[in-house]
């Protein structure tokens, strides 16, 4: 007996929309949003993009301007950090745990999406590689079998992407970050739990460093 599929509603698919542009950078920080124009373009009612931008307001994605309108928030240093302190710590601890619970056949899917993100790095497609970057992330969460990490880390990745996109168009900085993914695959493909746990705290690290780059001197929102 087949299960049946969950359609979403077009409340949901509106702020699906909504929240991959801002998180990719299509929106940027600062960019105001005109509801009777973003209905026209989707193509649906006012209603709708209403709804989704209201819960986008909800999750810290864009506030008020005062006047009756909304613009997209701007990328907050303290709270990038606060999500880094807390993955410095979740996610070594995911990659231990997926060491000891990989699934029979965890290389094929890993190497799928490592495959995705070389490929789009050769081309250049920034909001591609984002896409592979969080699955590559996800796949980890998946293989430690713990649905906890998984449900923490998936409410706090959409943040995390906003930087991460302006800071993966730097093709050195992006190389990097995919060559610290094979260094952990590698390690977890090998069953060391040792090298694999240190291979994500030095991606994490890495990682870190790059924001304070990103950070610096960038103007805060008005």
């Amino acid at each position: 007996m087949d299960s049946i599929q969950h359609k979403k509603t077009l409340v949901e698919q509106v702020y699906d929309i909504l929240l991959d542009a801002i998180c990719s950078g299509e929106l940027p920080a600062g960019e105001r949003l005109n509801q009777d124009e973003i209905a026209i373009r989707l193509n649906v009612s006012r209603q709708p993009v209403n709804s989704a931008i209201s819960i986008l307001k909800a999750h810290d994605f864009v506030r008020d301007t005062g006047r009756r309108s909304v613009a997209v928030t701007d990328i907050r240093k303290e709270q990038y950090n606060s999500i880094y302190e807390f993955r410095a710590v979740v996610e070594p601890f995911a990659v231990q745990l997926a060491s000891q619970r990989m699934p029979d056949g965890a290389g094929w899917a890993a190497e799928a999406i490592m495959r995705e993100g070389r490929e789009a790095l050769q081309v250049g497609d920034t909001k591609r590689l984002l896409k592979a970057d969080v699955r590559f992330h996800e796949m980890i969460y998946s293989w430690s079998g713990n649905h906890v990490i998984a449900a923490s880390m998936r409410a706090n990745w959409p943040h995390m992407m906003r930087a991460m996109a302006e800071i993966l168009r730097d093709r050195t900085l992006a190389e990097q970050a995919w060559n610290d993914h094979q260094n952990i695959l590698d390690a977890l493909l090998s069953r060391n739990s040792d090298d694999a746990v240190a291979a994500m705290k030095t991606h994490i690290r890495n990682a870190m460093e790059k924001t304070v780059v990103f950070f610096k001197d960038r103007k805060p929102e008005k």
